[in-house]
């Protein structure tokens, strides 16, 4: 969805995923609706190599038409994880390595390109889970996600420090309707994807250091997780 928001807005876009049937049928429908051109390539995220080539070839295909890579948005994720102590560390790891390890390897290759280029927008999508740690269901989920985003804050600072011409966003969203939760019975103050990828878009577009979205209900609830008692928050989830 994120895709369709930014090709209305005109950007040429790169998009990888795992599925080439799906980004084939996307190239084509985003090229004939907004006459934009997209570049597609297969990739899965935890093939750590395949991430550092499959963008360095993208921003080759880039240069070759004139161009520079101006934003690399690192979205990839998945919603599982078990409750710690009862024999779930597969599934833990496997959600642990694709929302962390497989972001650093993202933001490492996006930031090689950036320093080079001497420009860019890196942009992470972590999660309101990442505010606080979480129980049950979403410990491991939160961990990751509150890594990626210590992990961008880190890479704000070098480029602060090193006065470098690149920004670092960090995008926390709420519930929204996605593949991810397909089927999963609605939360409270959940939105539907269109509505999630339209804030998260326009956060994206004011480069923003951060930003809790949809803003409401989301900043004041964040608020609240960071300082009420843990014991208050547990009971809420």
């Amino acid at each position: 969805m994120m895709a369709k928001k930014f090709a209305f807005l005109g950007y040429d876009l790169a998009i990888c995923a795992r599925r080439l049937d799906r980004l084939e049928a996307l190239k084509t429908e985003l090229e004939k609706e907004f006459g934009i051109k997209v570049y597609v390539r297969t990739l899965d995220v935890t093939a750590y190599d395949d991430v550092f080539a499959v963008f360095e070839e993208f921003a080759k295909d880039v240069e070759n038409d004139g161009g520079t890579l101006d934003k690399i948005i690192v979205n990839a994720g998945v919603g599982d994880s078990r409750v710690i102590g009862h024999g779930r560390f597969a599934i833990n790891r496997a959600t642990a390595e694709t929302n962390f390890i497989s972001a650093l390897a993202q933001c490492e290759s996006a930031m090689q390109i950036f320093r080079r280029q001497n420009s860019g927008h890196l942009v992470v999508i972590s999660s309101m889970s990442a505010v606080r740690g979480l129980p049950r269901h979403l410990t491991t989920y939160a961990a990751a996600k509150a890594g990626l985003a210590a992990l961008a804050e880190g890479i704000r600072a070098d480029t602060i420090t090193e006065k470098l011409p690149i920004t670092v966003s960090t995008i926390y969203p709420g519930y929204v309707r996605t593949d991810l939760n397909i089927g999963a019975k609605y939360l409270p103050f959940e939105v539907e994807e269109d509505e999630g990828a339209d804030v998260i878009v326009k956060a994206i577009e004011a480069k923003v250091d951060e930003a809790y979205v949809p803003a409401w209900p989301w900043l004041p609830i964040g608020l609240g997780m960071k300082y009420l008692p843990l014991r208050l928050i547990t009971k809420f989830l």
